[in-house]
């Protein structure tokens, strides 16, 4: 005799349709927030050369991966955000996403632009 296993509860439909709806939106866009970002990044390299030269070693280029595996986790909260308009009254309509999208960007590139001024540049 089989004893069924315990299975994980299954997302409701509803639920499911919404991320869906949210991933159509803000996955094709995070390939566009990751040039914006790594562009941020190389203006800084190439405007400050002689200065980044010793940082491109091994240890500066895998704190880099993890800084990219970073600002990619801090992109998957605007999937919390849109999920929360798609739950209220408001829906998340184009614009909406559209707003939230370039002001999650430049608060991003702020955000890396303070971070390397600040943290990394006087260091190197």
């Amino acid at each position: 005799m089989q004893t069924a296993s315990p299975s994980l509860p299954t997302p409701s439909p509803l639920f499911r349709d919404s991320l869906l709806n949210a991933a159509r939106f803000w996955e094709p866009r995070r390939i566009l927030y990751n040039l914006i970002l790594t562009g941020g990044v190389a203006l800084w390299i190439i405007a400050t050369w002689p200065h980044f030269r010793p940082a491109l070693n091994g240890n500066g280029l895998l704190f880099l991966f993890v800084a990219a595996l970073l600002a990619n986790l801090c992109y998957s909260t605007a999937y919390l955000i849109d999920l929360a308009f798609q739950y209220s009254g408001l829906r998340a309509s184009a614009p909406l996403r559209w707003s939230l999208w370039v002001l999650g960007t430049l608060l991003a590139l702020f955000l890396e632009t303070y971070w390397i001024a600040d943290e990394v540049y006087p260091y190197v």
